[in-house]
């Protein structure tokens, strides 16, 4: 479809070609040269250090204050519009039109799924932190793993009809599949140490994972695991407990 390859390299080049290359070419061009133009002045001398220090403070500010930070406001909002306008055009162009859900419905389903995932993200962090070697990092590439996944199959879910419950029950039953399906999402994302480049990079790969999790062929059954991993059965009962008492809270 000519306006889903549209939608993916818009969302390509404003990820990659606009915010991760800017960032990049900061770092490791401008930043250089003019460290090289300083030393040239000043030579191997002590106001070398003192000089260079204060320009790369108010550098790096400036360009993190007046570039950075509004690009990643401004980035973090299209990418949600052109993520569902992807995955919408995806599913109808192989699955036909999804199914329509009350409005109070779905607002309800995303406040629900993004407060699961963000305490599933801090539930992977805490995973991480076990101090046996190894074994924290393999559990929090896990964690991390299976959230890319469910991330990516949100989409189609969603326009599917499923409920959260149907939801974190597909992944913790087949979570072979999917930690495998999110593996290379996450392992791109995990060996940035820049918190904005990582989320470059996870929004310039994004759009070929929701394409994948959409064209995916899933068994519903238990082929893929030989038990079920309830990883996220933990975040979902704290996640559920939330919004009992967000939505009856005990009268005083």
């Amino acid at each position: 479809e000519p306006s889903l390859m549209k939608n993916i390299l818009t969302c390509c080049f404003w990820n990659g070609g606009v915010f991760l290359a800017s960032i990049l070419g900061f770092n490791y061009i401008l930043l250089p040269i003019v460290q090289n133009v300083i030393q040239f002045i000043f030579g191997e001398t002590v106001y070398d250090g003192v000089v260079w220090l204060w320009i790369y403070q108010i550098l790096s500010w400036t360009f993190n204050t007046l570039w950075v930070l509004p690009l990643f406001v401004v980035s973090k909002i299209v990418n949600c519009f052109w993520f569902q306008d992807i995955a919408d055009q995806a599913y109808k162009t192989t699955r036909g039109r999804p199914r329509a859900l009350p409005f109070s419905t779905m607002v309800a389903d995303t406040c629900f799924s993004v407060l699961l995932h963000l305490i599933f993200l801090i539930q992977s962090m805490l995973a991480s932190l076990i101090p046996i070697q190894g074994i924290g990092t393999f559990i929090g590439l896990l964690h991390m793993s299976l959230l890319s996944s469910s991330y990516a199959f949100e989409y189609r879910w969603f326009n599917m009809g499923w409920e959260v419950h149907q939801r974190v029950a597909c992944v913790e039953k087949n979570w072979p599949y999917y930690f495998g399906f999110g593996l290379p999402l996450a392992l791109c994302t995990l060996m940035v140490s820049s918190q904005l480049v990582s989320g470059c990079v996870f929004s310039l790969l994004f759009p070929l994972f929701i394409i994948s999790a959409n064209e995916a062929e899933l068994r519903q059954s238990n082929v893929f695991s030989p038990f079920t991993l309830k990883l996220f059965t933990p975040s979902a009962k704290l996640t559920n407990s939330i919004f009992c008492f967000l939505t009856n809270p005990r009268a005083p």
